[in-house]
């Protein structure tokens, strides 16, 4: 069975408006993707910044990201290496804290297995956050991110789980040296595997 036509997906997820009357801007949904993609990076949902740019990752959670998969800018834009798809393709909104909302609900369920669907090479998946991984992990995902993370071993070679990068999870990374010391080595070897 061939691949679905990601051209054509792309511009019916880029005109997509199922939740806009439920956002409180105008949708802008952000996404990059090409079928020579080897690796696929879910993440959770664009944050002010990336839905001002309209590129992801255009902000300090996408310089320490970056820093994370030792890649470069240049590699980390070019959608036949890397494939950005968020489990919500459009900037949420904030909380009453000024934090970011969760993925809207409607997005992962429509989008995500056809976008999959139409990346044919992708080696890896790299699951970024708790949304991300209880969505592909399902029941395989263990209740606290901190495990699932940990247990990443378990998901190879095929995901990968990730802690979110953003700035609000420095305490996270403090507390959890193994992150560093283990799992990034691991990560890092992958892309080298599948990114020569």
């Amino acid at each position: 069975m061939a691949a679905p036509d990601l051209d054509a997906l792309l511009a019916d997820i880029r005109a997509c408006r199922v939740c806009a009357d439920a956002m409180p801007h105008a949708p802008r949904p952000v996404i990059q993707a090409h079928p020579d993609a080897r690796i696929l990076l879910v993440g959770q949902a664009p944050g002010t910044r990336v839905h001002a740019s309209g590129m992801p990752f255009t902000d300090p959670s996408g310089d320490r990201l970056r820093e994370w998969l030792q890649m470069d800018e240049a590699d980390f834009y070019d959608p036949t290496r890397l494939a950005i798809v968020p489990m919500g393709f459009c900037f949420p909104g904030l909380d009453a804290r000024g934090g970011d909302l969760p993925p809207r609900r409607e997005c992962a369920p429509l989008w995500q297995a056809k976008v999959r669907e139409s990346l044919p090479n992708i080696g890896l998946t790299l699951l970024v956050g708790q949304y991300a991984q209880r969505f592909w992990l399902g029941s395989q995902a263990h209740k606290a991110l901190t495990e699932t993370v940990r247990d990443a071993a378990r998901y190879a070679p095929d995901f990968l789980p990730l802690p979110h990068p953003s700035w609000r999870n420095s305490a996270w990374l403090r507390k959890n040296p193994w992150f560093g010391e283990i799992i990034l080595p691991m990560l890092r070897c992958r892309i080298k595997e599948l990114l020569p």
